[in-house]
């Protein structure tokens, strides 16, 4: 049996997690904690940032549907960019990838990349209930404003 976990979203800054060095943005965004552990701070090493809760009003609706599996991703399809650039959001700039499952009412993050190196991140799988997943994903929109 699947342990169900726990997801939670708090608003975030960069400056949040410690200082930021100079010349560097200090984005706003949307963290997830999972189990009420920051994703952020999990792949900060990957020095990127989670790609919901900010960005333009388009983008921000985008990555809510990708995550509620409401549309795949043009050129990853079931996977999608959780982690992305701090300055601009672009998977051009690299980004961390994961793959996103969905069975009955259990949801799957798995398989997490460095893209597009593909180089596997060893941290997952995470199990989600649905109805509760959909809420806080949802809640991300607007967290940090339109950037």
């Amino acid at each position: 049996m699947k342990t169900i976990n726990n997801l939670e979203m708090k608003p975030a800054s960069r400056a949040d997690f410690g200082p930021i060095a100079e010349g560097e943005k200090n984005t706003r965004f949307a963290d997830l904690l999972i189990d009420g552990r920051s994703l952020y701070q999990m792949l900060k090493i990957y020095d990127k940032v989670p790609s919901l809760g900010w960005m333009s009003q388009e983008c921000q609706s985008e990555m809510i549907d990708y995550f509620l599996l409401r549309k795949p991703h043009e050129t990853m399809w079931y996977r999608y960019p959780l982690m992305v650039c701090s300055w601009c959001g672009d998977e051009e700039c690299g980004y961390i990838s994961v793959k996103v499952d969905r069975e009955n009412k259990v949801v799957t993050w798995k398989d997490f990349l460095l893209e597009p190196a593909m180089k596997k991140i060893d941290i997952g799988p995470f199990y989600f209930e649905w109805d509760h997943y959909k809420r806080v994903i949802n809640s991300t929109f607007g967290v940090a404003g339109i950037q």
